[in-house]
Formats: structure tokens, C-alpha cells, sequence
């Protein structure tokens, strides 16, 4: 069984906002499975499916994002999910709109909910997609990392978040290895 984990922040308010990325990447793959997170557990919403004979769990955390680790924790213990079968889909300061990058592990690059998953499961040794929402040095990080995209960025932020459709086809075939070699620099 694998853990697709989308980081963003409940409520309306964050609805398309940089930080809520992880949230749009799920959608894009639910609406490619013809999923609806309609399930509830652990103050997360998830759905499942059966693909290419392996079963996922696609979860979105319901807590704030500095609190994601502790409904990711509380899935991996309930499910008996093993840390390399974690994906972990999130947004990045550091990496350009239109960029994104894979990662089997690393630090957490002051990312809140990436640090308080690394709390919770003990290691920062799991499998990551960053999707690129740059950086404005002139504004509070709160107030960005909240903020909206402009027209033109969420043209290319769609462009980058289409690619997880056939990043997660390769996902069921391809070592991650061979996935980071195939999809990183595109």
C-alpha cells in the first residue's frame, strides 16, 4: 500500500493559495482517477484506489499545515504503511513557478509541514515532489506563501501540476530513481 500525501491548508479562505499546492497536485490525480476525497480519518480526507494492482491511499490533512506530520504519522501507523512507499506532494520557496523537483529525501528547507512530517515519522528519508512557487524577498513568507498566483503563474503552475499524471503512472512502474532521472529538469 502507498501514502500520496497532498500538503495544504483546510478551509475556503486557502483555496488556491502558494502553500496549498500539494491539495491541487491531488486534484489534478483525483479527477485523472475519478476519485472524490470523501472519506474522514485522523483529521484527514482521503480516497483509495486500486492502480496497476496496487492500492493507495490519497490524503489530504485536515490540521494546518505546520501540524500535517501528525494526521500523516496517524495514517502511516493505522495503515502499517511502510516510510518508502510515502509521497509526499508540497510547495517550494526556493524552486521558480513551473519548476519541480524530485526528491528521495533531504531537509526540510524551513518548509513547516515538511518539518513536523520529518517530526512525527522520525526521518526525512521519503519520497517528495516540490512543486516550484518562487519567492518574493519583499513580503512577510506568511503573507506569500498565503497569497494567490497571478494569471500568468497559474498558467504555468497548471502546466507543471498536469505532469503528476504521468509521474504517477511512472510511479507504479519506475524505480524512483529512474522516475527523479526521467521527470527532474523537464
Amino acid at each position: 500500500m502507498k501514502l500520496i500525501v497532498g500538503l495544504g491548508n483546510p478551509g475556503k479562505e486557502y483555496e488556491n493559495t502558494r502553500h496549498n499546492v500539494g491539495f491541487m497536485a491531488l486534484d489534478k490525480l483525483a479527477s485523472f482517477l475519478k476519485l472524490n476525497f470523501n472519506k474522514e480519518k485522523f483529521q484527514g480526507l482521503y480516497a483509495d484506489a486500486i492502480y496497476e494492482g496496487e492500492k493507495y491511499i490519497f490524503l489530504k490533512p485536515q490540521k494546518y499545515m505546520n501540524l500535517s506530520g501528525e494526521v500523516v504519522s496517524d495514517f502511516v501507523q493505522f495503515f502499517k504503511i511502510k516510510i518508502d512507499d510515502i509521497l509526499i506532494l508540497y510547495d517550494d520557496l526556493d524552486t521558480p513557478v513551473g519548476s519541480m523537483r524530485l526528491r528521495y529525501q533531504g531537509s526540510s528547507g524551513g518548509h513547516n509541514g515538511i518539518k513536523n512530517i520529518e517530526q512525527h515519522l522520525g526521518t526525512t528519508k521519503y519520497k517528495r515532489i516540490k512543486f516550484g512557487i518562487s519567492n518574493n524577498k519583499l513580503m512577510d513568507t506568511k503573507d506569500y506563501v498565503l497569497g494567490h498566483f497571478s494569471k500568468e503563474e497559474k498558467e504555468l503552475l497548471d502546466q507543471t501540476l498536469n505532469q503528476i499524471i504521468p509521474i504517477f503512472q511512472d510511479y507504479s512502474k519506475l524505480s524512483f530513481e529512474n522516475l527523479m532521472n526521467k521527470y527532474n529538469g523537464k
